[in-house]
Formats: structure tokens, C-alpha cells, sequence
């Protein structure tokens, strides 16, 4: 089977005001091929109130992505608690269970990772980075987070430039939405 290797996503939190998603646009089948160089992996769902943002399975994730904008209907746009429930059936339905993917989610007042094992996980600081590139987005994000003025959107877009130049899964095709 050909695996599909995609992407970095970074996710600032500066303030309630100032908080930014983004992800590069390559998709690579296995070790040797690009297939897509502008792929959307980013988005704004439940009204504009939320950011997304995938790397894994792309059919997965917007499985997942689905699931996850019909938990916050039900949550009445309650982030918690739709990450938790769609957590537990993400891990519970066997159909689910399958789905490979990471998601980012965020709104005015936190930043989780979403996993496929049912992990929700609450970064320690205002940012976190997924994917093939994201430790190197997560490192750049650190540095320009702690030690510039930069904005959450400029920090996510320099992280994943910063990425994208490192990582052979990563490219600098870049989609920022921002609340």
C-alpha cells in the first residue's frame, strides 16, 4: 500500500484577539512523489468561529472534521466538549477507529490536539504544531513566540516557511485563517 505523507499545520494563540492556523499545501504519495502542491488544510467551521487544521489521511480528516463541526452543534459550540465526545467516539466506533489523522482545533480561548487514540491535548504554551514538519515548525514557533512581537499569523507563517525548508513533506504553499 502507498502512503500518503501530509503536512504541517501550526497553531498560535497570542490572545483571545490574535490567534492564527495554518498548514503548508503538499501532498506526497510515498518517499519519492508530490502529488499536490496546494492542498487546503486549514479552515474555519462552526459559523467562523473555530480553526481546524489536519495532517494525516486527507479523506480522514475531513471525515473527521465533519464529525467534529456536528459535535459542536450538539455542544452548542463548546470546544471541550465536543473534543471529548468526538474523542471517545473516534476511539469507540470501529469504523472510526480506523481514521489516521491529527487535527488542530481552536477557538478565542484554547488550542487542542485532537489523536485517533483518543487523546485531547491542551499545549503547555499559546502554540503547537502536527505533522511530517512539525516538530520544526513547533521549534521555529517557540523561538518567535518567546522572543519576538510577531503576531500569532506572522509566527505561524514563519514557522511554517521555516518547516518548509527542512522538511521534504513540507512545502511553502501556505494557507493562514485567523480569528
Amino acid at each position: 500500500m502507498v502512503q500518503f505523507h501530509a503536512t504541517t499545520i501550526c497553531a498560535v494563540r497570542r490572545s483571545e484577539n490574535d490567534i492564527a492556523i495554518g498548514g503548508d499545501g503538499q501532498v506526497t504519495m510515498g518517499e519519492t512523489a508530490i502529488m499536490k502542491n496546494g492542498a487546503r488544510k486549514v479552515k474555519k467551521i462552526y459559523g467562523g468561529k473555530v480553526l481546524t487544521g489536519f495532517a494525516g489521511s486527507v479523506a480522514d480528516a475531513f471525515t473527521l472534521t465533519e464529525k467534529f463541526e456536528s459535535k459542536l452543534e450538539e455542544h452548542s459550540g463548546n470546544l471541550k466538549k465536543a473534543a471529548v465526545d468526538l474523542a471517545q467516539l473516534w476511539r469507540s466506533d470501529r469504523g472510526m477507529r480506523s481514521l489516521e489523522a491529527l487535527m488542530i482545533v481552536a477557538d478565542r480561548n484554547e488550542i487542542l490536539v485532537l489523536s485517533g487514540n483518543g487523546e485531547i491535548i491542551a499545549p503547555d504554551y499559546g502554540f503547537v504544531a502536527i505533522g511530517s514538519g512539525g516538530n520544526y515548525a513547533y521549534s521555529a514557533a517557540n523561538a518567535l513566540y518567546n522572543h519576538t512581537d510577531m503576531s500569532a499569523e506572522e509566527i505561524v507563517r514563519e514557522s511554517l516557511k521555516i518547516a518548509s525548508s527542512i522538511c521534504v513533506y513540507t512545502n511553502d504553499h501556505i494557507v493562514v485563517e485567523k480569528l
